[in-house]
């Protein structure tokens, strides 16, 4: 299996909780959930990533939301859907 890098653009790093997942993967594969702010390429960006993590991972299945409008936080029920609907995350901005 390959290995996930996860890669946080904040500078400098905060001292935070270690986290602890209650969740588990199938042996179906990774259940993938991308948010896309809706800005310019952000739909082609996330698409590459899909396709990178479909190449290096089991998937089961994706789920894509998209928020109306870049400046404003996701709904909850956007993030309700991909609470249920995913085991992980990705989201990405461009122009």
């Amino acid at each position: 299996m390959g290995k996930i890098f996860l890669v946080v653009p904040d500078a400098p790093a905060e001292d935070v909780a270690q986290l602890k997942s209650e969740r588990t993967l199938s042996d179906k594969g990774i259940r993938l959930g991308v948010l896309d702010n809706s800005k310019g390429n952000a739909d082609h960006l996330l698409q590459m990533i899909i396709d990178g993590v479909k190449k290096e991972f089991k998937v089961e299945s994706v789920v894509m939301t998209r928020k109306p409008f870049s400046s404003k936080p996701a709904t909850d029920e956007v993030l309700d859907k991909l609470t249920k609907e995913a085991d992980l995350v990705v989201s990405a901005m461009a122009d």
